[in-house]
Formats: structure tokens, C-alpha cells, sequence
């Protein structure tokens, strides 16, 4: 096969291609056997009707059309490899011959990816990346968060509730004149003031005791765990079993030992300082990061071909389509939120689309101007570790995602990540300014945060008040 790249004109390549005319008889030969297995002729077994009678029964097209179905797809792909060209779209494929005893010829015009023009510098950019500072009050806020988690309690005995303490009780949920049994049972556990059941239910418990009662009535939230209940009038019977109270343990030694692998205070509150920090790097290394290619993306020059768009923007489309649904939020309560209009969303969305698009148009090009793949093995360690993280076996994971064609865009991704910390490697930090302080700070908050969560796994598995 020959296939010959005649141009490449905004980002649509014309491509000629013949195929040799023994490819063709075989196509042919492969389509008389596909077709002559489902043909029924008086007088012939059913898959046993000569070539020469077929044809003339049937006409030689039918045959033409599926060895053209046989030959094209391969032949294409053949070419792409053959011009070393990569499409971004479905071809366009004109036959220009195909007959038998003669090479099949055909054109065709495909959108490609387009030509990335790259920074001068995007080895050597220079950005801000954020100072983590850990300071004692963060120690302690995370302390005490320990100290939280690894409450008891306690029958408060005759105490009338108040916020912090925890309310058994029995309830009867009443919606439409019947009892709803999904808000309703004997010694529900309600933690008043942290607001996690139906707002206004915790404030009618208040100064309520063990062994009294209760009747009141609310509207369930319009957007509420049971759809089919949102805004409606809710009668609730309550009894209050018992009240309790939260104990917590001093902040001292026996704690340490009690809930790490620690012996004093100190050393836990060392641990818990490096692993604040720890986090906090990890944070302030991703935010240097999306700094430098962003910094690098806006350098470049690329025309964003309209296909790579159409396809991002539907994605972000459904995506946002997504998280509205499971705000339970349908688009006109979101807009009157945002104060926006469909149109100004449209815009919204699109410019995400676009820079989503030239992100990854910016990186592919860094990626091939530094020789920068993905290998087999690391491919192979992201499925393993998919698997891992969803409890499943590898193999099947790694079959299920090659027959959804899923593959690619996970190498892609993992491309991308590795371009991303190139370009950081290779990126000259600056220090944070005065002014921009208190940005980075709320940037990295988020991730700080986090550190208490990671120390409970281990001794701790997380286990929250007992009673």
C-alpha cells in the first residue's frame, strides 16, 4: 500500500492512498464468503452458491461495498501511520476506484492536531510557589480535633439538652397523614447544633430531659435525601430516651499513647507538626505547578481546532449537568444562585472548554519536544492502583477498560502529569510577595487541614464517640 501526505492546510490533511489490486481480490474473495453464508438461492445449499451466480443475482456492487468496508478502515489506518499524521476527528473518504483486477484508490481529509508554537523559555519559567509556615495554633487546632474524635459518652442523667450534647430518641415522622418509616425509629442518635438532620428539628429539643415529650411541625427543605418528600409538611413525635454528654480525655501523655504509636505529648505534637508540613508541601508543590503551566500554556500560540472544542465543551456540559444533579439543583434554581443567564453559563463553560483544550494541545507539545512518554510499566502501576483503590482484580479492570476504549485516555492523562512535573522540575521558584500572603495562605489551608485525618489511620481507625 502507498499512501502519500499531498497537504496539510488549517489543520486538515489531504491524503492520497492506493491499495494493491491482490489486496483488493482477497477483500473481494473475503466478502463473497460473509455475504453468501446469509443468501438463499433455489436450487443451492444455503452457502454453497457459486461467485458467478451470486454476482448475477445479487450484482457485483453488494460485493464492491463490503470488501470497500473490509479494506478501508485497515488502509486508513495504515495511512495514518504510513504520514505519521494524528487525526483529531472522522475522515472524510472519497473512492476514487474500486474495481476488480485494479488497486483501490482513495482520498482522503482528516482534521489533525494543530501546530503548537511553544515559549522560548517554557524550560526556566519562573513562579511563585507558596511558604508553608506551620504555626503552634495549627498543632492545637489538629489536637484538638484528636481530642474530638476520641470523645466518650456519658448519660448526662436529668440534663436538659443543650447544643454539644447528644439526644437519644424515639421518633415518628408523620407526611401526608401516614407514618414515614424513613424518618422514623426507636433511639435515633441526634447530635445537637451540628445541623446534619432537617433544619429547625435540633432547636425543638432544647431544654427537653430524658423521659419527656414533644410534638411540632416543620417543611421538610425543598432540596432534600428523599426526593419525593422535598417541601412537604412534616408532624414529628419525639421522646427523649436519654441524654448524653461528651466526655473528652485530657490533652497528656496517656492520650498520646492511647491514640499513636507515641509516649509523651510532645512527641505527638512533633508528629503531628511534620505531618501539617508534609501536607502543606504537597499543596504548595501542586500550586507551583498549575502556576507553571498555566504560565507556560499562555506563552504558546496555537489554533484551537473546532472539533477538540465541540468535544470538550460537551463534556464540561455533562459534567456540570452532573454536580447540579447531585446538589439535587435543577439549571434555573442554579442561575438564579449565580445570577447568571444561560447564555453567560454557555460562555463560561466554553472558555473552560478552550483552555482545558489548549492545556493539553500545550503539554502534547512539550511532551514530544522533550521525548516525554508513558512506559508500559507505569501504565501498568496505574491500573494496578486503580484496582486497588476500588477493591477489584487488575486483570479484569484492565479488560473491562481496553473493550470501553478507555486506555488511551488514561496513558493521556498520566502524560499529562508527567509533562506537569517536568516543566515544575525544570521551573525556577520565586519567593511569596508581601501582598499576595494571604492568597497562598487560603490556597494551602485546605490541604493542612487535612494532616489530622491522615494521623488517625494506623492505631486509630477513625472510630468516632462511644457510648
Amino acid at each position: 500500500m502507498r499512501a502519500a501526505l499531498e497537504s496539510i492546510e488549517k489543520n486538515q490533511a489531504s491524503i492520497h492512498v492506493e491499495v494493491e489490486e491482490e489486496r483488493v481480490a482477497e477483500a473481494l474473495e473475503q466478502a463473497y464468503r460473509k455475504i453468501v453464508k446469509k443468501t438463499v438461492v433455489p436450487g443451492f445449499r444455503k452457502g454453497r452458491v457459486p461467485r458467478p451466480i451470486l454476482e448475477a443475482r445479487l450484482g457485483k456492487e453488494v460485493l464492491y461495498q463490503e470488501a470497500l468496508e473490509i479494506l478501508l478502515e485497515q488502509a486508513y489506518r495504515e495511512a495514518v501511520i504510513e504520514t505519521a499524521i494524528e487525526p483529531i476527528d472522522h475522515p472524510e473518504i472519497d473512492v476514487i476506484q474500486m474495481e476488480e483486477g485494479k488497486p483501490l484508490i482513495f482520498n482522503v481529509k482528516v482534521e489533525v492536531l494543530p501546530e503548537v508554537k511553544l515559549g522560548d523559555n517554557y524550560k526556566g519559567v519562573t513562579a511563585v510557589i507558596p511558604e508553608v509556615k506551620i504555626g503552634d495554633d495549627e498543632v492545637e487546632a489538629h489536637l484538638k480535633l484528636l481530642q474530638q474524635r476520641h470523645a466518650r459518652l456519658v448519660d448526662a442523667g436529668d440534663k436538659a439538652i443543650d447544643d454539644g450534647d447528644v439526644a437519644v430518641i424515639d421518633l415518628e415522622t408523620v407526611v401526608n397523614g401516614k407514618v414515614e418509616q424513613r424518618l422514623s425509629g426507636k433511639d435515633q442518635i441526634i447530635e445537637v447544633g451540628m445541623a446534619k438532620f432537617i433544619p429547625g428539628f435540633e432547636g425543638h429539643l432544647i431544654d427537653m430531659k430524658a423521659g419527656e415529650r414533644k410534638e411540632f411541625t416543620l417543611n421538610l427543605p425543598s432540596v432534600f435525601q428523599y426526593k419525593d418528600l422535598e417541601g412537604k409538611e412534616a408532624k414529628f413525635k419525639v421522646k427523649v430516651v436519654a441524654v448524653k454528654r461528651k466526655e473528652y480525655p485530657d490533652l497528656d501523655d496517656e492520650f498520646a499513647r492511647d491514640v499513636s504509636e507515641f509516649s509523651t505529648l510532645e512527641e505527638l505534637k512533633e508528629h503531628l507538626r511534620k505531618k501539617l508540613e508534609e501536607t502543606g508541601q504537597r499543596q504548595a508543590r501542586r500550586i507551583f505547578k498549575e502556576r507553571v503551566v498555566a504560565k507556560v500554556v499562555d506563552d504558546a500560540n496555537v489554533e484551537i481546532p473546532e472539533p477538540l472544542l465541540k468535544r470538550q465543551l460537551n463534556l464540561e456540559y455533562s459534567q456540570f449537568l452532573q454536580r447540579l444533579a447531585m446538589q439535587r439543583l435543577n439549571m434555573d434554581d442554579y442561575l438564579r444562585m449565580v445570577n447568571k443567564d444561560k447564555e453567560a453559563l454557555q460562555r463560561d463553560l466554553e472558555e473552560r472548554a478552550r483552555r482545558v483544550v489548549k492545556t493539553r494541545l500545550v503539554l502534547g507539545a512539550v511532551a514530544k519536544a522533550e521525548g516525554i512518554k508513558v512506559t508500559p510499566e507505569e501504565l501498568a502501576q496505574e491500573i494496578n492502583d486503580m484496582a486497588a483503590q476500588y477493591n477489584l482484580d487488575a486483570e479484569k479492570l484492565r479488560a473491562d477498560l481496553e473493550a470501553r476504549d478507555q486506555i488511551g485516555a488514561i496513558e493521556e492523562d498520566l502524560l499529562m502529569e508527567k509533562v506537569s512535573d517536568f516543566l515544575a522540575d525544570n521551573a525556577v521558584p520565586l519567593t511569596e510577595p508581601e501582598n499576595r500572603q494571604d492568597e497562598t495562605e487560603a490556597e494551602v489551608q485546605d490541604a493542612q487541614e487535612g494532616a489530622a485525618a491522615e494521623e488517625e489511620q494506623g492505631k486509630d481507625s477513625g472510630e468516632g464517640p462511644s457510648a
